[in-house]
């Protein structure tokens, strides 16, 4: 009977949820791709500038007028230019990959910062809406504190209350002292003449 096992050693093939190893003939050459890459894009930066520019139309304008105005035996690469056209193409078949990797480095990094900048833009959402419940909660709180407008109110109606009392106070105590007091003697002489009243005096 036959397992898994048995029929992945007899397959050709590895199994495809294992890596595959590489194959010990063939030798692969090993660089730290950082490296190339940092130098890649200097390389295209480089390509890209006006010195550049400058530095490569003298190199063939010498070139050029050397092939074209010495004689004979100094010329190196006579008319056609067949040397300068390789040296241009292959200047050509390296320059357009060193542009594109450093593109595609370029936005590796853009994407990179577009996901930091969508990771700071939703902290900073939450963070407002935060803010935000926070801002509702202390004004809820604020609609049960006693304000300043209210709590002059009270006071003047309380003051209002209290100067109304003493007036009140005030016009009972005068009253009392405008009323007329009777003597004593008709005090006591309102006082016998209900017993007086009562019948007749003894013989």
């Amino acid at each position: 009977m036959t397992t898994v096992d048995d029929r992945d050693r007899r397959s050709p093939r590895g199994r495809l949820d294992q890596p595959v190893e590489p194959r010990r003939g063939v030798p692969r050459p090993s660089y730290d791709a950082e490296a190339f890459g940092r130098s890649s894009e200097r390389i295209a930066r480089f390509l890209g500038t006006g010195r550049f520019l400058v530095y490569q139309t003298a190199f063939i304008s010498v070139w050029l007028l050397w092939n074209a105005v010495t004689p004979g035996s100094w010329q190196f690469d006579p008319y056609t230019f067949t040397f300068l056209t390789l040296i241009l193409s292959l200047q050509a078949a390296y320059a357009a990959p060193l542009i594109l990797l450093a593109q595609n480095r370029q936005d590796d990094r853009d994407r990179v910062n577009l996901e930091q900048d969508r990771q700071q833009t939703a902290h900073q959402l939450e963070d407002t809406a935060f803010v935000a419940r926070e801002l509702a909660a202390v004004r809820l709180a604020l609609g049960d504190v006693v304000t300043r407008d209210f709590l002059r109110s009270e006071l003047r109606a309380l003051l209002e209350e209290a100067d109304a009392e003493n007036e009140a106070r005030r016009d009972k105590g005068r009253k009392d002292k405008k009323r007329p007091r009777q003597p004593a003697a008709q005090e006591d002489g309102a006082q016998d003449t209900p017993a007086a009243a009562d019948g007749p005096p003894p013989d």
